[in-house]
């Protein structure tokens, strides 16, 4: 890739003559999520895909909470979610067995009652395909007035200009030429038996195109970490006989089988639809994705069933490779080219890390984004897009290969969240005597002795005799699950099935949720202002067990979720908020938190004041007590200064859990205790729902105005609110 500097022109003189202020690169979930946010935060986007067709590969299907939370906010999709995703019932539980129809090891139940409690989020997780969350997002985005275009159309095109709010299928990312003006992207694509190319010119470049980007490779970004962990076949196959026995009698999500003819990993992701992925390990070059026609899945598949099935229908097979590997960077070219999702991070499953992880970066990108196209930033305020999300990259990726080997350890494998819970999933097998390692330096002895031999004398190693001693050793390991020999009656069964009763009574088997992982992470430094008065501390390295998720109100960290019921003079509305409903979903707004006391609301009219010289929406929220119906009064006449009721001002009241009220008779605010906060102090909260900056506990020593200036200048990239002509002079230049 070349970079050709020329004069500069004016972001806005740019766009009239047909540069597209954002073209996103792949229409996967994280691609299309980051559009519709753009676009409802004004930002003119358009998408291209390299593949002519939505998969139906299901894919990824687990949805944590804080996805779920994002997703609130995008116009009643996770609520759409929620009614179409199987019943809970049918996937809540992890199953380990020696078949389908033959004896269960052991299960384990993912779900708690507080998990729909609504008490550390509004929402709970979900279980819900990706080709089914696709057509939920190009739902959303056809509300939008955006439009999908084929392969051949030319439709959303003008003059070799590509307008905003279309999705060009068939269209592949060949080169980019970035100049001081804009990128030049070269597009190819197949019309007419022939292939063309189309040239089109953006300002920004997002790479969102999965694992093997071509974004990343164009832009010269490495990968880092542990490549090519495992390669893996995905068989997708429908069967009513199986789905039907499995939702009567055996209901679970995953289902990991071990005997002596196969091992694998069921994904059941829809009984009620009869819908099912498998997942199995191969080794080339003794085996190869052409060794997996759909008569051999079948024979597979029964054997991990434990009978044949009448009904079977594979309908997809498709090789893959796991890494655990981050970018070395996720931007390129001044900020302008950028990598999101898959394309900037590749996990192992385990954990369901992987879409989760790219759905919060298009969250956290998406009003940096319109931060900069619409001149209240600098482009520096990309640059904390790189600076907090790959810190949670490099930390999920740990976590997901622990959980991994986890799994595998009722079999052992031996890199931090993603490696973690690799390590989880491990776990099983390895108590069943099963040995992934050896598997693999079974593998790699054998591949080395033919490269040997081939690179001496030639080949006197057929492939098929290669295959043929891989299979004979993968045997003899599996002997290891023969009912013979794993049954109570014998000495060393009976040591393995204790110790597995153990590893899924200590909770040390591959895990589905992780609270604090999931709703705990937090940025430690970027577009915030860390506190004053303590050590700027380092993400807690991940340990492989469940921890809960404790809510603070420090900077970086998500808001904590509350309900809460707006206030309208001394009544209180019926309607329940979250706290997270506070925050504008819209508009590029911050949101700032205070109690009903004088000193806040004079730091409430001057974030009011600051945000408007920074060219930013601010709201006010008044944080009541929960007993606000009986000192409500007294406190509004005290606070002095009072906030004129308009769209920039809301009174809300606590609601007191159930639970913790009949515990206790404190009357002050369980919001501030939540926050591990007093009163006094102060919240700013910024449009991703991330903690930008907060007054602990004494409140502002000092005049609030220089106060504020300070806060939204850090926040935003601006030096001062003076130095907004200098700003607006870099998005120009």
């Amino acid at each position: 890739m070349r970079y050709q500097y020329t004069q500069k022109r004016a972001f806005s003189e740019v766009s009239r003559i047909g540069v597209l202020p954002v073209l996103i690169v792949g229409a996967g979930p994280v691609g299309l999520v980051l559009s519709i946010l753009l676009t409802k935060l004004g930002v003119k986007c358009a998408v291209l895909e390299k593949s002519k067709t939505f998969s139906k590969h299901p894919q990824a299907h687990f949805i944590n909470n804080r996805s779920m939370e994002v997703f609130r906010k995008l116009d009643g999709l996770a609520e759409e979610i929620q009614k179409s995703q199987p019943p809970v019932d049918l996937w809540r539980k992890f199953i380990y067995c020696t078949s389908l129809f033959g004896s269960v090891l052991g299960s384990v139940d993912h779900m708690q009652p507080q998990d729909f409690e609504q008490v550390v989020s509004p929402i709970s997780v979900a279980h819900f395909s990706q080709y089914k969350l696709t057509a939920l997002l190009l739902k959303q985005l056809e509300n939008l007035s955006f439009h999908v275009h084929n392969w051949e159309g030319g439709e959303g095109l003008n003059h070799g200009h590509l307008r905003e709010r279309q999705i060009l299928m068939g269209h592949e990312c060949v080169s980019m030429d970035a100049t001081d003006n804009c990128i030049n992207v070269t597009a190819s694509f197949l019309k007419e038996g022939k292939y063309r190319e189309r040239n089109l010119q953006c300002r920004i470049l997002v790479g969102a195109d999965g694992a093997g980007s071509t974004v990343r490779k164009l832009a010269g970004i490495t990968m880092k970490g542990e490549e090519d962990m495992q390669k893996l076949v995905s068989i997708h196959f429908l069967s009513k006989e199986l789905g039907h026995y499995l939702l009567n009698e055996r209901p679970g999500m995953l289902f990991f089988i071990f005997n002596t003819e196969a091992i694998g990993i069921l994904v059941a992701h829809d009984l009620n639809q009869r819908e099912f992925v498998l997942q199995t390990p191969f080794y080339p070059p003794q085996q190869s994705p052409q060794d997996f026609s759909p008569e051999v899945c079948e024979k597979l598949i029964f054997k991990l069933v434990g009978r044949e099935l009448l009904d079977i229908d594979v309908i997809d097979i498709k090789p893959w490779v796991m890494h655990a590997e981050v970018a070395e960077k996720y931007l390129s070219c001044d900020h302008r080219i950028i990598l999101a999702g898959d394309a900037a991070h590749r996990f192992p499953p385990a954990g369901g890390f992987g879409m989760n992880t790219g759905i919060q970066d298009a969250h956290n990108l998406a009003w940096k984004l319109a931060s900069f196209v619409n001149g209240i930033s600098p482009s520096s305020i990309l640059h904390t897009y790189d600076e907090e999300r790959r810190p949670i990259a490099i930390f999920n990726t740990e976590l997901s290969i622990q959980n991994f080997r986890a799994a595998m350890a009722i079999a052992i494998f031996n890199t931090e969240l993603s490696i973690q819970n690799f390590r989880a999933a491990m776990a099983v097998p390895a108590t069943l005597g099963l040995n992934p390692t050896v598997a693999n330096s079974v593998h790699q002895a054998i591949t080395k002795v033919h490269q040997a031999i081939t690179n001496g004398i030639g080949s006197i190693l057929p492939s098929g005799l290669q295959r043929a001693v891989l299979d004979g050793i993968f045997t003899i390991g599996r002997a290891q699950l023969s009912e013979y020999l794993l049954n109570e009656k014998n000495p060393i069964g009976s040591l393995r099935l204790a110790k597995l009763r153990r590893i899924f009574e200590e909770g040390k088997s591959l895990r589905l949720q992780f609270p604090a992982e999931d709703l705990g992470f937090r940025y430690l430094k970027g577009a915030l202002v860390p506190d004053s008065d303590c050590a700027q501390d380092a993400l807690e390295a991940p340990t492989g067990h469940l921890r809960d998720y404790i809510p603070t109100g420090a900077p970086g960290s998500r808001l904590p979720h509350m309900n809460v019921r707006q206030r309208l003079s001394n009544l209180t509305s019926e309607e329940i908020w979250s706290t997270l409903d506070l925050v504008s979903g819209d508009k590029i707004e911050f949101l700032l938190i205070i109690a009903p006391v004088k000193e806040s609301y004079q730091l409430a009219h001057a974030a009011l004041k600051v945000a408007d010289e920074f060219k930013v929406s601010a709201k006010v929220c008044v944080m009541w007590p929960s007993n606000t119906h009986t000192g409500g009064a007294e406190m509004s006449s005290a606070a002095g200064g009072a906030l004129i009721p308009d769209e920039s001002y809301v009174d809300v009241v606590e609601m007191e859990m159930e639970m913790e009220a009949k515990k206790s008779s404190k009357s002050w605010s369980w919001w501030w205790d939540i926050c591990k906060m007093t009163d006094k102090g102060a919240i700013l909260v910024r449009p991703d729902e991330h903690i930008a900056w907060r007054a602990a506990k004494t409140g502002i020593v000092g005049d609030p105005i220089l106060e504020m200036q300070r806060v939204f200048s850090a926040i935003l990239g601006v030096k001062t609110s003076s130095t907004h002509t200098y700003m607006k002079d870099e998005v120009n230049a």
